[in-house]
């Protein structure tokens, strides 16, 4: 698609850009990544790891509006909202309330599952072909809960993952647990185990991609800030911080922050910067094997071959960048009651990434309303790694005149 002398603009160094980078230069199409930042830096950089086909299921369930009021009345509820007078935000919260019902939960999962699934066979293939060592692990996912009716409970959720999905988990009942665990505690409820997902480190992941892209001819531009753009007869010229950058297209891969350059692009994403929160420390002596989940807290525990993380919690606090020290000891007060050795020590990084939040849970990926040069790949809410590599062919697929190896219509942005 690009002109022999205009590469395709990528904006955005996150796993989002890395991968439609990738499938763009896959395509023979000249690249530039280009973010404000170090390639990888952000919301890429510590979050769980997770690869996980079962999380198929949306935010908008029925019943989470309710939920969620309930939990911002309680001090160490993992959800919670800075208050204060922002219309944008009221509005994205409505939205979002007026779609948690079973219809809108289905169809935002019916939008989800095809790029959920499609990653990850794309994952497996990246991997070996680039010879790419992120401590891919596929060990699962085991949902751990304390409490009986909890666990029960996700027995229906189970059974509707595994009739509409193909997504299927094991039942295990408390006293089995520690033949699956060693490391939780006796007199827990129940889990259930996602034997089909995955997990990665993602720091070594997007040092990988760095050079994978590198040895593709990516060219990759650091610590340079996106500050407008124009249209010219063969194409685009993009401001930096740096000079003036040509491109035959742009693509923003710009996550939470997308609303910020709608001056630029000219469409606003309706999107929310939701905060989450991580630590990374050393591993306990007794340390878990599988990656846990326990829903019961909202907390997510990723054992690593050098490290240990805890990561959770939901913050809508804007685009505040500050650590909330209040936020890391949920982390740390979440799994207390699972594990034999909550945590280890010492604590190595405490991290924040702003989640790029839509109200509907479904990523905004296709043209620009009204800029036809532009092409959006955000909106990936919690699954940005887990949606990666998909979202990456897709673009590239769009941009290059391919027949699109899923459909894209669910995530076009003149939906919403």
């Amino acid at each position: 698609m690009s002109e022999p002398d205009q590469p395709i603009l990528v904006v955005g160094g996150g796993i989002i850009g890395a991968a439609c980078a990738y499938y763009l230069a896959e395509a023979g199409e000249r690249v530039v990544v280009m973010d404000q930042a170090e390639f990888g830096s952000q919301c890429s950089l510590h979050n769980c790891g997770y690869v996980c086909p079962s999380h198929v299921l949306p935010l908008t369930e029925p019943g989470a509006v309710w939920a969620t009021l309930k939990g911002m009345l309680r001090p160490n509820s993992p959800f919670s909202v800075k208050l204060r007078p922002d219309w944008r935000l009221a509005q994205w919260f409505l939205r979002f309330a007026l779609r948690c019902n079973e219809k809108d939960m289905m169809t935002g999962a019916r939008a989800l599952y095809p790029l959920l699934r499609s990653s990850m066979n794309l994952y497996r293939e990246m991997l070996a072909r680039e010879g790419i060592d992120c401590e891919w692990t596929d060990k699962g996912l085991l949902y751990v809960y304390a409490d009986r009716q909890a666990f029960e409970s996700f027995s229906e959720t189970n059974d509707m993952l595994t009739e509409k999905f193909g997504e299927t988990a094991k039942r295990i009942e408390g006293k089995d647990l520690k033949d699956v665990e060693p490391a939780l505690k006796d007199g827990l409820a129940g889990g259930w185990h996602y034997l089909e997902d995955a997990h990665l480190r993602s720091d070594l992941l997007m040092s990988e991609l760095k050079r994978v892209l590198l040895n593709k001819g990516v060219e990759i531009l650091e610590n340079r800030s996106f500050t407008g753009l124009r249209e010219t007869e063969s194409g685009l010229v993009a401001k930096t911080s740096e000079g003036d950058v040509a491109a035959s297209h742009l693509v923003l891969a710009t996550g939470a922050l997308t609303p910020r350059l709608s001056g630029i692009v000219g469409w606003r994403a309706p999107i929310e910067p939701g905060k989450g929160y991580s630590m990374t420390m050393q591993r306990p002596e007794t340390c878990p094997d599988v990656p846990l989940i326990f829903p019961e807290t909202r907390v997510a525990v990723t054992p690593f071959d050098e490290g240990y993380r805890l990561g959770s919690t939901m913050e809508f606090s804007g685009y505040d960048d500050s650590i909330n020290p209040k936020r890391l000891n949920l982390l740390r007060s979440g799994v207390e009651a699972f594990l034999r050795e909550p945590y280890g020590e010492p604590v190595t990084n405490t991290w924040y990434g702003w989640r790029p939040m839509t109200y509907d849970s479904v990523p905004i990926i296709g043209a620009c309303p009204g800029n036809p040069r532009v092409t959006l790949a955000t909106g990936h809410n919690m699954l940005g790694l887990s949606l990666a590599p998909a979202t990456g062919k897709l673009v590239a697929e769009l941009l290059t005149g391919r027949k699109p190896h899923i459909e894209a219509e669910p995530y076009s942005p003149e939906r919403l």
